[in-house]
């Protein structure tokens, strides 16, 4: 810890020239490429042709950021930072360069002249770094693409980080949106004893794009009301001089911090398993948006309007006839009291810093986590399912996972986590909760309320996506493991979530100092294919889709059909680094078809020929090739295969489940894809191929366009549904097998088989009457067992 008098005027002083210095590398890093330090006269050579940027949030973080680093130093902290109001780079950049950190890992970027060139033109700049927080960006785990999960990451990033506190920051715009909003409920799930703690700093500028911010107008008595009736306790800064703002800055985060502490050093005097739910303290800073820019152009306002939020002057190198005024704002910060006549940062502003990882532009948990461990996984075979034959018995897969689960909670006590939006339950994950609890550190009623804990493993008890899928990005972008489990069709709600987090592990691989991190897993259950209680409005298996169009070495997209085969799935997805897998499975009772020997062989390969519902030999040519990927895609195709079996028991026919969906594209599109010559082996290149698949059909249909065989036919989701029966609701998508067996005929025996067509319609007339009738299915279909072909 330095040793020093944080509250004289000289140390204030000397923070003044921090934050100024800050601000200087953050505008010109906007305009500048040339003459770093202003030493001769500024002209049209020294600035950027086409300036990018953003100022209007930057002076109000850097001026937070100059006082978290004081009370890091003051308080031996271990403390990061996350910027949530997105545009802003150079708060990190910036503040990161200033302690030296930024040159540790960038070293071509040095602490002179030179380097202070290369670090302003590079900003926003081709081939440079982004204009908002990124993986680029030193000390950051938050991509600033979009707005509103800095509360969400940050508590993920804390969870079982007894040491840590994040400082996020909250930026008024961000402040507006549903998914920042239900971040304030996060203080239900921080245990004061194991975890560690944020500090929300709301930093109220007044504007956004164009228009003023709801909170900034809004009263002090108002705003903290409102944080109060959420549980958290508001301290206040506002003002626009500097050296006031210091004073009263200094005063009200010193208040912050000694509560934080006060509260952690209280409960862990007691158990984990008896803490409760603490006020914890939040502050609101307001400063003028755009803050020590020049105050107006052209008659209107700049400093502390809307018009700062961008680049404020209207100066380039295209441009320079205002560039005298360019060159007031930047010499109003007084570089020659900042940097030496070679550009280095002046010893008295550096040793403000903290000192090694307790920077936070260094600092270990913001790349890959302080103690990154791997997952002790237990032999996922002792808890498969076995029988004599395909289709022999029922189970529930998640059930039978949950059993797996278990286990790997027990071996992982404070490593690894379940989120999801109060589907746990509903997922049938009962044998979770045999080991552990839902934490939560609201009161609980022992009648109404059931496995809830201050302790526990699973984090599920606020019904938000992106609350619980930002907690799980948190967590494994600091290290840790988990997954976030959602009905299939809300995933659609944080699909955006997912595409900024591979956004995010597209551009950390490219980074040399970046650690990886464990695979972001998603698990989508309550299928289209299955929704016989919520019906039409929660089919959409469009997330498949959605995810197929992204980086093919970031994604996975695993349909696993039945236990055995969800079990080998998660276990290589609790293995894998630096992707995000889709696991796309089932909790209502299904017949079990794969051994173990099958399951190893499909999450080996992607997919499997299937002998015992094939009558043809892997060397010999079929007839037709019937492929499925997904649960009910697979009993539909298996009971489509026996229908078209009994009635051409002629017709060869090989059978192929795909596990592992996206092998099947080619090598130029997917590294991982098979071969042609292997496809053509499996798929033959002019035979008709039926595929039953649990998503859009034309995700298959694009995976096959690259290849030989075109003779495809796909059944799908169809955009159709209604409240109605399991099977009729497949039956609506014409994924059923009678659609199937139908396409079959069509497909190898064309006008022949008529007779065949007109007895399946007949059946298809019978269903739609019988599900009318009775709101159920028919016995054939509920009573269907798979026998061997003939």
């Amino acid at each position: 810890m330095k040793k020093n008098n944080y509250n004289d005027k000289k140390y204030i002083e000397r923070m003044d020239k921090w934050f100024r210095a800050a601000n200087y590398l953050s505008v010109a890093q906007i305009y500048l490429r040339n003459n770093p330090l202003l030493k001769n006269k500024l002209t049209s050579e020294d600035v950027k042709l086409y300036p990018i940027g953003h100022w209007g949030t930057i002076p109000g973080q850097n001026f937070i950021y100059t006082h978290l680093n004081r009370v890091i130093n003051k308080y031996d902290l271990n403390m990061f930072y996350i910027e949530g109001p997105g545009h802003g780079g150079q708060v990190m950049i910036s503040n990161s360069y200033l302690d030296g950190s930024y040159s540790e890992l960038y070293p071509e970027i040095k602490e002179n002249e030179s380097g202070l060139k290369k670090l302003f033109k590079r900003f926003s700049f081709p081939g440079g770094s982004a204009s908002h927080a990124a993986p680029e960006t030193p000390g950051s785990i938050h991509e600033g693409g979009e707005l509103g999960y800095s509360l969400s990451h940050a508590v993920g990033a804390i969870l079982d980080n007894p040491n840590i506190i994040a400082a996020t920051i909250i930026g008024d715009g961000e402040a507006e949106t549903g998914p920042l909003c239900s971040g304030w409920f996060s203080n239900v799930f921080i245990n004061p004893v194991n975890d560690g703690a944020i500090l929300p700093i709301i930093h109220l500028n007044g504007g956004k794009i164009s228009n003023p911010t709801i909170l900034a107008r809004k009263t002090n008595k108002e705003l903290s009301d409102y944080f109060s009736g959420m549980g958290w306790e508001a301290y206040f800064v506002e003002g626009d001089d500097p050296l006031k703002m210091h004073a009263l800055m200094i005063k009200e985060l010193d208040k912050v911090i000694e509560k934080i502490l006060s509260i952690q050093k209280e409960a862990r005097k007691h158990k984990a398993i008896d803490a409760t739910m603490p006020k914890w303290p939040m502050m609101i800073v307001r400063t003028p948006k755009g803050w020590t820019c020049p105050k107006t152009w052209n008659n209107e306002a700049i400093e502390g309007s809307f018009r700062a939020h961008q680049v404020p002057l209207p100066v380039s190198a295209l441009k320079p006839e205002h560039i005298d005024e360019l060159e007031k704002w930047l010499l109003s910060y007084k570089p020659s009291e900042l940097f030496d006549e070679n550009g280095k940062i002046l010893s008295e502003i550096k040793e403000l810093a903290p000192i090694g990882n307790k920077r936070m532009g260094i600092n270990p948990i913001t790349n890959g986590g302080i103690n990154p461990k791997e997952l002790i996984l237990n032999d996922w075979t002792k808890f498969a399912l076995s029988f004599e034959k395909p289709g022999q018995i029922k189970a529930q897969d998640m059930i039978e996972f949950g059993k797996y689960l278990a286990k790997i909670i027990e071996d992982n006590p404070d490593n690894f986590r379940i989120f999801g939006p109060d589907e746990t339950k509903s997922n049938r994950l009962y044998e979770v909760f045999k080991v552990t609890n839902r934490q939560w550190l609201a009161p609980i009623s022992k009648t109404l309320d059931e496995w809830m804990s201050p302790v526990g493993r699973v984090i599920d008890s606020q019904l938000s996506e992106h609350q619980m899928e930002g907690f799980l990005e948190g967590y494994v972008l600091t290290g840790r493991h988990g997954f976030f489990a959602s009905y299939e069709s809300f995933l659609r709600v944080v699909d955006s979530m997912l595409t900024q987090h591979m956004k995010w592990l597209k551009k950390a691989n490219e980074l040399k100092w970046r650690n990886d991190y464990p695979s972001l897993n998603v698990i989508a259950t309550s299928t289209a294919f299955q929704q016989d209680h919520n019906g039409y409005t929660h089919q959409d298996p469009g997330i498949l889709g959605h995810l197929a169009d992204k980086r093919p070495e970031l994604i996975r997209e695993y349909l696993p059909a039945d236990t055995n085969t969800l079990l080998a799935t998660m276990n290589k997805a609790f293995t894998d680094r630096n992707l995000i897998n889709l696991i796309v499975t089932s909790k209502q009772p299904r017949e079990q078809f794969y051994s173990i020997k099958e399951a190893n062989e499909m999450i080996e390969k992607g997919y499997k020929i299937i002998d015992w519902a094939s009558n043809v030999k892997t060397n010999q040519e079929p007839d037709v090739v019937i492929v499925a990927s997904g649960v009910e895609p697979n009993l539909e195709a298996l009971a489509a295969i026996s229908i078209i079996n009994k009635e051409f028991s002629n017709l060869k026919i090989r059978f192929v489940y795909v596990l592992d969906l996206l092998k099947l594209r080619t090598k130029e599109i997917d590294p991982r894809g098979i071969s042609d010559a292997e496809f053509n082996k499996v798929f033959t290149t002019n035979k008709p191929i039926i595929f039953a698949f649990h998503g859009y059909e034309g995700l298959i249909r694009d995976i096959f366009f690259s290849r030989e065989n075109h003779n495809l036919i796909v059944h799908g989701y169809r955009e159709n549904g209604d409240i109605t029966t399991s099977f009729d609701i497949r039956f609506l998508s014409q994924m059923d097998r009678f659609h199937i067996a139908q396409s079959i005929a069509k497909a190898v025996y064309k006008s022949e088989a008529k007779t065949f067509i007109n007895k399946i319609n007949k059946k298809m007339d019978e269903h739609t009457k019988y599900v009318r009738e009775y709101g159920y299915d028919m016995p054939e279909i509920l009573n269907w067992k798979w026998e061997n072909l003939k």
